[in-house]
């Protein structure tokens, strides 16, 4: 099990969710996750034959590469309840010295229960700590209106929109959101590994 780092209570009554650093163990219960997530955010935006298709399988290769050979400077943090992965975030240090926040879910039927926030939260403190000085920015498809709602309540800037490419043959129109460094503060610091 990963180590707790965060604990706190979130939406259910007597319900602890915990903040946890993903080990290399959480790589299938990360890409279930993500599946489920895409399979439901993006039903009326990706091709059904894609999301349809070998989708698991495809996110399984990609955590378990990203879990048993870390970018350094990465983080994977989870949303854990009763050994239930709920969400998770990723964040990774890119080449142009900023973070991308490549990744940012919630397990379907437990949205809503303030854990896309929690998760968001520790990760900006995270980034401010392990990467101080640098902007915190993601891509989202302009099509999952939810997400974009999202990032806009949570203090994201809009900072670009372009088209994104996918390696399976199709395109879709894509915003990017920055939380620029010199204006994130971070609310509490994370504990350190």
């Amino acid at each position: 099990m990963p180590q707790f780092i965060d604990v706190g209570r979130v939406g259910r009554e007597n319900a602890a969710v915990e903040i946890t650093t993903a080990a290399a163990t959480d790589a299938d219960a990360v890409a279930e996750l993500h599946t489920a997530s895409w399979r439901r955010a993006y039903a009326t935006l990706f091709p059904a034959q894609y999301l349809d298709g070998p989708l698991l399988a495809e996110r399984q290769q990609v955590w378990r590469a990203r879990l048993a050979d870390p970018v350094p400077g990465a983080a994977l943090f989870l949303a854990v309840e009763t050994n239930v992965v709920l969400g998770f975030i990723y964040l990774e240090p890119q080449p142009d010295g900023r973070v991308l926040l490549d990744n940012l879910h919630a397990r379907p039927g437990d949205t809503g229960r303030g854990l896309g926030s929690r998760l968001l939260e520790h990760a900006l403190a995270w980034s401010s700590t392990a990467h101080p000085g640098k902007d915190v920015y993601l891509e989202v498809l302009q099509g999952n209106t939810r997400a974009v709602a999202f990032y806009e309540r949570h203090g994201g800037r809009r900072t670009a929109s372009r088209i994104c490419r996918f390696d399976q043959g199709f395109e879709l129109p894509e915003f990017e959101y920055t939380w620029p460094a010199t204006v994130r503060a971070p609310t509490r610091s994370p504990a350190r590994r």
